[in-house]
Order: C-alpha cells, then sequence, then structure tokens
C-alpha cells in the first residue's frame, strides 16, 4: 500500500487560501496559478489547493473532514489557538480537553476544518 503524499482541499479563492495556509503553516507555496496552490504541510505531505468551479466530477461543500495537525504540549495548543484568532481564524471549537486529547478547531476561509491537538499520552 502507498502511503498518502498529497491532500487536496477545494476552494474559491486559490490566492485567500494561499494566503490562509501560508500564514498557518509558516511556509511558502511551491506552486501557485489563478487555479492551483500547492504547499508543504509536512515531510512528505503536499497541501493542494484547487478552485472549485474547476474541479471535475464537480466538488460538493466542505465541512466533511478535517486537517489535522498535532501538537507537542498543551501549551503549544493553546498558543496556536490565541496566535490564530488574533490574526482573525475563525475558531469553531475553542480549546477543549476530549476524550483524545486537548483540542480546538479552526476554519479556513472555505469552511474546512483544521483540528489542532495534543493527543493523549
Amino acid at each position: 500500500m502507498s502511503d498518502i503524499s498529497f491532500i487536496l482541499l477545494y476552494v474559491e479563492s486559490v490566492d485567500k487560501s494561499r494566503a490562509f495556509y501560508e500564514a498557518i503553516l509558516g511556509r511558502p507555496a511551491v506552486e501557485s496559478s489563478p487555479t492551483f496552490a500547492m504547499l508543504p504541510a509536512a515531510p512528505g505531505v503536499m497541501l493542494g489547493l484547487w478552485r472549485r468551479d474547476g474541479v471535475e466530477p464537480k466538488a460538493t461543500a466542505p465541512g466533511g473532514a478535517e486537517v489535522a495537525i498535532a501538537a507537542g504540549s498543551d501549551e503549544a495548543v493553546k498558543a496556536t489557538h490565541d496566535e490564530w484568532r488574533a490574526r482573525g481564524v475563525a475558531i469553531a471549537q475553542p480549546p477543549t480537553q476530549m476524550d483524545f486529547g486537548f483540542t480546538f478547531v479552526a476554519l479556513d476561509p472555505d469552511g474546512h476544518r483544521i483540528r489542532v491537538f495534543r493527543p493523549q499520552g
């Protein structure tokens, strides 16, 4: 079986989403056009942002999945939440202790969920 190496999100505005993910990931896009952008998400994993109106077959509405980012501590989860909130990132769930760990959920410009979490031990 092959490893997952690429995640695609369908977006309304590639420029707006590219700027959002460059800011929260702290990495510039390695490819960008009016219809597509690609950013390094993690070692060996790329994040693609594809303009929704060009996707075939047609893309469905966002929100049925999450992009998850692991953090090293509860303090890192809280610090990331505070930093993103200060930047104006929409927060769907404030920092919360859940059965799997400490977490919060943010929304990108298209409503895709981004979960930052510290897994329990």
